[in-house]
């Protein structure tokens, strides 16, 4: 049997730099801070919220984050548990709409580098939009991930697929329609803030 590795994941897991600026938990600090856009959240909920992974496997992968600090999903509240599913089912449709994928991939990495995560004490869920081809030769013969598109671009394109939900609301409580209106009279950029959801 063949094998291909892709041993700058490891490097990528281990570096020493990461997450420079965070004291501890960087899924607790990150919602904290004042700017979504700059820490890539684009769009919260009550208990959770999305976030763009920095370092994508395709454009729109993102990582659906429950704001409780714990690494065992077993420990999770009810509420917490179904607010994250149903903030998840909201990001496939929001992926769909901006991207149009063929499929998806999603889950967890429970259990730190064992099962090939890199945050084992926070736990989080991938959502990764996937194409038919849309892995190829270029990681394995040249050491090269191919991402097609700017993180930026990438946030702006998925928040606005956001925005555009039912009971989406951005900048302290807009409706995306009074954005739309905002935006064309001049108004301020409400991709600094991301979407929220009350997901009852």
């Amino acid at each position: 049997m063949d094998q291909l590795f892709a041993p700058w994941r490891m490097e990528w897991i281990e570096r020493e730099d990461r997450n420079a600026g965070v004291d501890d938990c960087v899924f607790c600090e990150l919602p904290e801070r004042d700017d979504d856009r700059e820490h890539l959240i684009v769009a919260r909920s009550e208990h959770a919220f999305v976030m763009l992974n920095n370092f994508p496997y395709s454009p729109g992968h993102v990582m659906v984050i429950p704001y409780a600090h714990g690494g065992d999903l077993r420990e999770l509240d009810d509420e917490v548990v179904l607010d994250h599913a149903r903030l998840r089912a909201r990001t496939i449709d929001a992926l769909e709409a901006a991207f149009d994928p063929e499929g998806f991939n999603v889950g967890m990495n429970l259990g730190g580098d064992a099962a090939g995560g890199s945050i084992e004490d926070h736990l989080h869920t991938h959502v990764v939009p996937r194409w038919a081809g849309d892995t190829n030769f270029m990681p394995v013969l040249s050491d090269t991930r191919v991402i097609v598109e700017g993180i930026e671009a990438t946030y702006d394109r998925l928040h606005e697929a956001f925005a555009a939900q039912d009971g989406a609301t951005v900048d302290g409580g807009a409706t995306a329609a009074d954005s739309d209106r905002s935006e064309e009279s001049g108004g301020d950029d409400s991709t600094t803030s991301a979407v929220r959801f009350e997901l009852r």
